[in-house]
């Protein structure tokens, strides 16, 4: 008998049903009275056998009752104003059985697949924390303290590296809370020390939810000295320098252009570069085109309409603004807020520019490994072409080739159903909140490796700050409540009727 998990809590025995125990599955009786809540649907429980203990997570709950078997019977009592229970010792026969689905067999510290069904009649206990934390694969010295997890008082700390190291999408209907999943990486992320790793992070804030970070101290964390760094850049001061596009570049921020097209802006652009190696703008090379005629005049209007469309964005210049190099560095936080435009397009051209320079400046080792994060990814990298569809060239190309180089992605989005399949079947780890959409569902059954029925269907009974880990991150899909966040946001509420009274008294 392995005796590994045999100090822990004792919480019912194993019976015979109609086809368990077998491997995969097994059910027991739960141990207390009526009243007493010992089990919980997603705890991990364990077995302990000779070859080790076998881990297994509840699916369900089962109430049974013998004298409430009988619905005649049970009628009839009724009938005479007569409960069962004055009668009969009804509580001493109700009884819990717990169904539960095998997750692994922990043995000699090794998490190996299930391959033999436990005996009936053997003892099923909770799991000891170092066991299950193990079994998780879980960095407990250090790791983010992300949560814990759900009824098992175990602190949630995947690695670093296996959360973020192969991308990661954080999914969930509107107001389930990833905008705080995400707030509780940044604290923790930013709490890193040297000698644990820290990573630069660029955050695409399209709505402004997390400016408040801009002025957060290490004190606010618990920390001491200047241990990070936090950069505010506003959309509106965004400036990207022209004369560091190729023609291809600027092709890519507009929507189908022709090869013909390109190859005359590329010679344009090849000249302006000789003539004026100071600096040019989107302006210069549009009186450069409308007075070449080697270019044909329906392809000289096109590309002259298409050049001052993007001038009247009003975020092309000769200077870049800011830094690109300066955006990315170990411990710093830079927030891009979006939240100054309305025009999606504008949106577009700033993660279409950030998202291929900042995996250029990666790949010649310029800045050192980060994080990209995005808000409202279904805007920016869809699953079906529609004009504004600009950065999904090149965020499909950091899904498919930045792990190499640590150059990495985080997704958000309200609509999986929505985002682009190449992106999605790249991230190899999912943080999925509360959703109860169908097709998004769907959607996330089919792109999640390991995620069972059972655990797709609780996703949509998912309390609010309640999230589900699938993919590399953990050995199994994990349940998780995310810790309460050290910052909260000054004068943002959520509740309307708070937000009404607010408006009221200004």
């Amino acid at each position: 008998m392995n005796t590994e998990n045999a100090g822990s809590q004792r919480l019912g025995t194993v019976i015979c049903e109609d086809n368990s125990p077998n491997v995969m599955e097994f059910s027991f009786v739960v141990e207390g009275g009526p009243d007493d809540i010992v089990a919980r649907r997603g705890q991990f429980v364990g077995v302990s056998t000779d070859a080790g203990v076998v881990i297994a997570r509840v699916q369900d709950l089962v109430r049974r009752n013998r004298y409430y078997q009988q619905v005649e019977a049970v009628r009839e009592y009724q009938s005479k104003g007569e409960p069962l229970r004055a009668i009969f010792p009804t509580d001493r026969w109700q009884i819990t059985v717990a169904q539960a689905r095998v997750v692994g067999l922990w043995a000699n510290g090794q998490r190996l697949k299930p391959y033999f069904a436990v005996s009936p009649g053997a003892v099923v206990r909770s799991v000891d924390e170092d066991v299950l934390a193990a079994f998780l694969h879980l960095d407990m010295e250090n790791g983010l303290a992300l949560g814990t997890l759900d009824h098992n008082q175990v602190v949630f700390k995947p690695s670093l590296s296996r959360l973020l190291s192969k991308h990661m999408a954080i999914l969930a209907m509107s107001g389930a809370g990833k905008s705080y999943f995400v707030s509780v990486l940044l604290e923790e992320l930013l709490s890193r020390t040297r000698e644990q790793g820290r990573i630069g992070v660029v955050l695409i804030d399209v709505h402004g939810e997390y400016s408040y970070l801009k002025s957060v101290t290490p004190a606010d964390l618990g920390l001491k000295g200047d241990c990070f760094e936090v950069e505010h850049v506003r959309g509106s001061h965004f400036q990207i320098p022209v004369q560091s596009l190729s023609a291809d570049a600027i092709g890519a921020f507009v929507a189908d252009m022709s090869s013909v097209q390109v190859r005359d802006l590329r010679r344009v652009v090849s000249e302006i570069r000789k003539t004026s190696p100071e600096g040019y703008t989107l302006k210069s090379l549009v009186d450069r085109i409308e007075s070449d005629d080697h270019i044909r005049g329906n392809t000289r209007e096109a590309l002259a309409s298409w050049l001052v469309s993007l001038d009247e964005t009003g975020l092309f210049g000769i200077e870049a603004a800011p830094d690109l190099r300066s955006m990315v560095r170990p411990g710093k936080l830079t927030i891009v807020d979006l939240s100054d435009f309305i025009s999606l397009k504008k949106k577009q051209i700033i993660v279409a520019y950030l998202a291929r320079e900042l995996l250029y400046l990666r790949r010649q080792g310029k800045v050192p490994p980060f994080l990209m994060i995005l808000e409202e990814a279904h805007q920016f990298c869809p699953e079906s072409r529609y004009e504004l569809a600009l950065p999904r060239p090149q965020i499909e190309t950091i899904a498919r080739e930045g792990r190499k180089f640590f150059a990495l992605l985080c997704l958000i989005s309200q609509r999986p159903v929505k985002l682009s399949t190449t992106v999605l079947s790249q991230c190899s780890n999912q943080v999925i909140l509360r959703t109860t959409n169908p097709y998004d569902l769907d959607h996330i059954g089919r792109s999640s490796e390991g995620i069972d029925r059972g655990a797709l269907d609780a996703i949509t009974t998912l309390e609010v700050g309640e999230a589900l880990f699938v993919g590399e991150v953990v050995s199994v899909p994990t349940f998780v409540k995310i810790r309460r966040r050290k910052i909260e946001p000054q004068g943002v509420g959520s509740d309307l009727l708070e937000a009404l009274k607010a408006a009221d008294r200004a």
